[in-house]
């Protein structure tokens, strides 16, 4: 678990590069410079940890770009204690940055491997997200409702469970769309239940799928 003055220097490079690509929240930036990211990525891949790109992490799945994972942070606008659904752990990361945000996290992976491997890890760095195996379109009803909900894969439809699950005044961001690339989409929802939604440009994201894996 080292995380030393090289990997701290690059991750304060990486900050820089946010801020140029127009990342302006002060506290997204604070927690992308604190994480390590390296120690979510398997070793092959460790010296392009601060890179801004994505790199696979198995079961098919990939740990987004920073930016990816600092936009839809930033679109969120997490307050302390916020209760934030995420859909899609996978390795951690993301799930890392909102917990360090402040935000009351609970998260669903749909991969077993990744899963197990997961909560190993975030335990290790003294994260406590409330974690779940299961299917991502379904949401936590037992849980809701939910201030936020982030999902972390591209979803060819909004899932109807995730917008009865945000709370009023409550927003989620998803990617939507098949094939390569998705639109980020954000959905807010009014003090009468409205839901009003929002675009962002294109971004790319492995699918979500349906259905819990074994």
């Amino acid at each position: 678990m080292q995380d030393n003055f090289r990997h701290k220097g690059l991750r304060k490079q990486l900050v820089t590069l946010l801020k140029e690509k127009g990342i302006t929240d002060v506290t997204v930036l604070a927690a992308i410079e604190k994480i390590p990211r390296h120690l979510f990525l398997d070793t092959a891949f460790v010296e392009f940890a601060y890179n801004d790109v994505a790199f696979p992490i198995g079961a098919g799945q990939t740990i987004s770009q920073p930016f990816t994972v600092a936009f839809q942070t930033q679109l969120l606008q997490i307050k302390k204690n916020d209760k934030v659904l995420e859909i899609g752990t996978g390795s951690g990361y993301q799930t890392s940055v909102l917990c360090e945000l402040g935000a009351r996290v609970f998260s669903i992976e749909r991969q077993k491997t990744l899963f197990q491997k997961t909560k190993i890890l975030l335990t290790e760095l003294h994260y406590t997200p409330r974690l779940f195996f299961g299917d991502g379109y379904l949401g936590q009803p037992s849980f809701a409702p939910f201030n936020k909900i982030i999902v972390t894969a591209g979803a060819p439809f909004i899932p109807p469970a995730l917008t009865e699950q945000l709370a009023i005044n409550g927003k989620l961001i998803i990617p939507v769309g098949e094939g390569e690339s998705q639109i980020m989409t954000e959905i807010t929802k009014d003090n009468s239940g409205k839901l009003t939604q929002k675009t962002y440009g294109e971004f790319k994201f492995v699918p979500l799928l349906e259905e819990k894996a074994n």
